[in-house]
């Protein structure tokens, strides 16, 4: 989880400021991290030795003057003509947020000030890729109603995204279950307390079901989490076609 805190921190950095800042503040974390090492978990010590992290020499580093800032969308791949990409996270415990980007632009996350424990939902149109709308719903004690109603004014023709952050699952009732299959989802009624889920659906233009292929769950299990309490943090990227008129 320490791992991921940094690197959140270090791709937050990046997105604001030049790369020789953002080389600093990489350093600082290489250096934070093997005195973390060194004087905190023995079991941690050479996890980051140099068979996994080379520290580059900067004598051989070269710098395009066109390219000055890292994405904070992590290195999507190119898609094809006529598709967008996405790039999502789920949250990492109650710690690390979830993301969400399009087109290698985040349009959730902390940078944006735009995300909330619950399930975070953004709202892009099939035909132009531009985000709609953008929510978070608090699904530990909050009301499922404002979820509902958000979910019940999606307009056809829109690509639904959705990421996990903490708890998903409480108060998900089963009305709000069934909207959320109706976008595609396969997942959705199996996901409970402190599950970390993404997915990717949609509202077909004619009003037809969607069967998504963007999905990702994974349960929380004592025996299994890697972060205790919480199962660990989901990535799912890929590319969407856009709807033809």
């Amino acid at each position: 989880l320490l791992l991921i805190v940094i690197r959140e921190f270090i791709f937050y950095v990046a997105g604001r400021y030049t790369i020789k800042a953002v080389l600093a503040v990489l350093f600082l974390a290489v250096f934070l991290i093997r005195l973390y090492q060194i004087h905190s978990l023995s079991w941690f010590y050479g996890f980051l030795g140099p068979e996994w992290l080379q520290v580059p020499n900067v004598s051989k580093v070269t710098f395009s003057r066109t390219i000055t800032r890292f994405s904070l969308c992590g290195f999507p791949k190119p898609c094809p003509e006529g598709d967008f990409s996405f790039f999502i996270t789920s949250g990492a415990a109650n710690v690390v947020g979830p993301k969400i980007c399009i087109e290698n632009k985040m349009v959730m996350g902390y940078a944006e000030k735009n995300i909330g424990e619950g399930i975070n939902i953004a709202v892009v149109n099939g035909k132009t890729g531009e985000v709609m709308r953008t929510d978070s719903f608090n699904m530990y004690n909050g009301d499922p109603e404002p979820l509902m109603k958000f979910l019940e004014s999606i307009e056809r023709g829109s690509v639904v995204l959705m990421a996990s952050f903490d708890d998903p699952a409480t108060k998900l009732n089963q009305e709000a279950r069934k909207l959320i299959r109706q976008l595609g989802s396969s997942a959705i009624d199996s996901l409970g307390f402190r599950d970390n889920w993404v997915f990717v659906g949609g509202k077909a233009a004619e009003g037809a079901y969607v069967k998504s292929t963007f999905e990702k769950h994974i349960k929380n299990d004592k025996d299994q989490n890697k972060y205790d309490n919480w199962p660990e943090m989901i990535e799912l990227q890929g590319c969407i076609p856009y709807l033809l008129e």
